[in-house]
């Protein structure tokens, strides 16, 4: 068994996980579980040999808890990784690494606000309110990490930006957070499909211009979320 890479979930003690049958197993003797956290580290382990990564799932998420690995391998691993780090120029490289992801996710939050900006198509009567929905929605979808639907490249970015409006309205402008859905197969699916459906009902009103009332939850959810930036 040790010779082979595996998902595992953590069991009742600190060194018996479950496999993805449900089978106890037995982390061996000489192994050490490595905390997640350095994804360059994490590599270089699971490159010299078997590993058991564990995780657990949240919601519609697995999180990872780290993985178990020859003791050997993670301490060689780390004086490989430590050499590499201190010697000369790999601060520099590193710094410029970063800053050049940080630049493509700073293009990749004012594309994705654009983008929501279309998909929401206000009448020029709201074009402030727009701005402002969109700036809104493209903070809370576009976070590295965050698992919304703006992380994911599966679909266009005109997709995503719609589903990221549709999830926020979801969550701000309906109480579907509070929501008691019957745990049946299919009926969060239809609920949450009733609740978009009014949320582009509700979208289209700002679309052809009309007069909407102060009381709207749109603009409610946009005022409290201006009062907690602030």
């Amino acid at each position: 068994m040790p010779q082979q890479n595996r998902l595992v979930k953590p069991g009742r003690t600190e060194r018996i996980v479950l496999s993805e049958t449900g089978e106890q197993l037995a982390v061996p003797e000489d192994w050490a579980l490595l905390a997640p956290g350095d994804g360059p580290l994490t590599k270089m382990v699971k490159a010299k040999g078997p590993t058991w990564l564990v995780q657990v799932k949240a919601k519609k998420r697995f999180i990872s808890k780290g993985i178990w690995a020859k003791e050997e391998h993670i301490l060689a691993a780390r004086e490989e990784l430590e050499a590499k780090r201190s010697a000369p120029g790999y601060a520099k490289k590193r710094q410029q690494q970063l800053d050049g992801r940080e630049k493509k996710h700073q293009e990749y939050v004012e594309q994705f606000y654009i983008e929501v900006l279309d998909f929401l198509g206000f009448h020029c009567r709201y074009a402030g309110l727009a701005s402002r929905l969109a700036r809104v929605v493209t903070e809370f979808a576009t976070p590295v990490g965050s698992g919304t639907v703006a992380r994911t490249e599966r679909i266009p970015v005109a997709d995503r930006a719609r589903s990221a409006v549709i999830a926020w309205m979801r969550h701000q402008t309906t109480n579907y957070d509070r929501m008691a859905i019957a745990r049946v197969k299919g009926t969060r699916r239809q609920v949450r499909r009733e609740l978009a459906g009014r949320s582009l009902d509700l979208l289209q009103l700002y679309r052809d211009g009309h007069d909407i009332p102060p009381s709207c939850p749109l603009q409610r959810a946009l005022d409290s979320s201006s009062l907690t930036d602030s």
